[in-house]
């Protein structure tokens, strides 16, 4: 079954769990699926951006769970390893780049970019582990590792800038 996603387009947004790993649709977009899967994630992180910090942990901790099911079950389905558009992962390793940020425009727009960053470049181990696990994990694997790269720098920034 090795249709694209684009000739598989109204099924994918008429099934919860394809429309769920395409970011709401956002995977969809014919460039940059990744970079709108994150700016999917950017309401998704405002809205929990007022949780106490052990619960933003827990539902971000959840999201990713949920996300191996999704983004497995989704590229099973499409015959493809790492679709492109899936981009739940994307969602999942914004909101890890961004705990315990403030929800302002300068810390969102630093995360975006330091998230997109390390999900682009794959840094050691991102990318080993990128191309040694495969299934939903993998898929959810790097871009977690990619958030918590970002995670890093941002704080240091914030740190730096006398914001933390």
């Amino acid at each position: 079954m090795n249709e694209s996603a684009d000739s598989k387009r109204p099924e994918l947004l008429r099934n919860p769990v394809h429309w769920l790993a395409f970011g709401f649709g956002s995977g969809l977009s014919p460039v940059a699926p990744g970079t709108f899967g994150t700016l999917a994630a950017i309401p998704v992180f405002i809205l929990l951006s007022g949780l106490p910090l052990w619960q933003y942990l827990l539902v971000t901790l959840v999201m990713f769970g949920i996300g191996i099911y999704l983004c497995g079950r989704t590229s099973a389905d499409l015959g493809v390893e790492d679709h492109p558009g899936i981009v739940w992962d994307e969602i999942v390793g914004f909101l890890v780049t961004m705990t315990a940020v403030p929800a302002s425009l300068i810390w969102v727009v630093a995360g975006f970019a330091l998230f997109r960053f390390f999900d682009i470049l794959k840094p050691w181990p991102i990318g080993l582990v990128d191309s040694r696990m495969k299934g939903g994990l993998g898929i959810m694997i790097d871009d977690v590792l990619a958030g918590l790269y970002g995670l890093i720098i941002l704080h240091i920034l914030m740190y730096l800038a006398g914001q933390l």
